[in-house]
């Protein structure tokens, strides 16, 4: 039977790169924070972020749930789960290399509205995709994030991570916007989103050849 060490470290890491890789791609959500980051101001961009981020961590809870109930047949399948991890990612990178989220933009209203609307919305929005929860899967398969005999303390800390690569995520990238929004457009939307999915495609590959070789890559 294939074992994984887990450290606090190790979750941290994970989670910190889980909460990023969930939230970077520019779906329906993430051009709506760059939108309103433009016409409303940063903060109002990253309380949207906030709202996305609330609900992914409800479909990621959901989703370690879910797995713990079939912890004996994770940890037995390991190897071949962490490369299936890694072609879920490849192809979910292909999929937001290949997507335009131009697309995805709708009319801004000029009513600024109160942070807290703005927050609930984009959490209604994210809420609204259960599709997401395939996503949690692939990257728990690949970084191996739920694992029985986890103590509660290190699961929390797990999770808390998520939230935190999240929201550096959406901090960062709304100061980034409001940063540059004098010269940032429409083009820009889409070469962020490639530059997004050349990354993701690249991680996982990197995933499955060193799972391959019965290396170490997170």
């Amino acid at each position: 039977m294939f074992q994984i060490e887990v450290t606090i470290l190790d979750l941290l890491i994970k989670g910190f790169i889980i909460g990023i890789v969930v939230s970077a791609p520019l779906g329906p959500v993430g051009v709506l924070c760059i939108q309103r980051t433009l016409n409303k101001g940063r903060w109002y961009g990253f309380v949207t972020g906030l709202g996305a981020s609330l609900s992914d961590i409800a479909y990621a809870l959901l989703t370690g749930y879910g797995m713990s109930f079939i912890f004996d047949f994770i940890n037995a399948n390991i190897f071949y789960l962490q490369l299936l991890g890694s072609v879920m990612l490849l192809a979910f990178g292909y999929y937001t290399f290949r997507s335009n989220p131009v697309q995805s933009i709708r009319p801004v209203s000029a009513n600024k509205g109160s942070y807290f609307h703005n927050f609930i919305t984009a959490f209604a929005v994210t809420l609204s995709n259960p599709l997401i929860i395939f996503l949690f899967i692939g990257l728990f398969a690949r970084f191996a994030f739920v694992l029985p005999g986890i103590p509660v303390f290190e699961e929390v800390t797990g999770y808390l991570s998520i939230i935190v690569g999240a929201l550096s995520w959406w901090l960062g990238i709304t100061f980034f916007i409001n940063k540059v929004r004098a010269r940032f457009n429409l083009r820009g939307i889409w070469l962020i989103n490639r530059i997004i999915g050349v990354v993701v495609m690249v991680v996982s590959l990197f995933g499955f050849v060193f799972t391959l070789l019965g290396a170490s890559f997170y």
